[in-house]
């Protein structure tokens, strides 16, 4: 069997299997949107299902700079509330 695909947090830089990490997807079309199957086409960004990742996320501004463009409060909210409706 292969190797799990891996990818790292961009709150707390921790590497993982892909499946452990909520998904944040870039469209063509410059929308940003949660990806729970990991299966939407666009660049993705991955951080951890944790309040703690999210809120260094927010802070560093992380996610604006990886897609390279400016990210709305309703975003990190709908994030927010995946997070924490586990």
């Amino acid at each position: 069997m292969g190797k799990l695909p891996e990818r790292t947090c961009m709150g707390c830089n921790t590497k993982k299997p892909k499946k452990e990490f909520i998904r944040i997807v870039k469209s063509k079309d410059n929308e940003i949107n949660i990806d729970r199957t990991g299966k939407m086409p666009g660049r993705g960004a991955y951080i951890c299902d944790n309040i703690e990742c999210l809120e260094k996320l927010i802070k560093s501004r992380r996610l604006e700079k990886v897609f390279g463009m400016k990210i709305s409060d309703e975003v990190y909210e709908k994030l927010r509330g995946v997070i924490l409706d586990k």
